[in-house]
């Protein structure tokens, strides 16, 4: 446990910096399996619609190093190309 002033500190900020992180994490992944249903279901338009809606979200990830910014790229990518691909 911290026992002086300034580790304390780190702890508290710790604390909500992690909370804020799994809140963000957690909208990520929500908007991504969005994007996912719509897909299963098959259709183009939401999923397109989904899926900007998502990217947003993906790209903040990387921004406050949620994801690396290499992952959201690929995420990104790979959800774009899959929505293309359909028919």
């Amino acid at each position: 446990m911290a026992t002086h002033k300034s580790a304390e500190k780190r702890a508290r900020q710790t604390k909500r910096r992690t909370a804020v992180n799994g809140a963000r994490r957690s909208r990520m992944r929500g908007s991504i399996k969005k994007v996912e249903e719509a897909i299963k279901g098959g259709d183009k338009k939401a999923a397109a619609a989904a899926l900007r809606d998502a990217q947003p979200e993906i790209q903040r990830g990387a921004t406050k190093r949620i994801v690396t910014k290499n992952a959201a790229a690929r995420r990104v990518s790979r959800l774009a190309a899959r929505i293309k691909a359909m028919a």
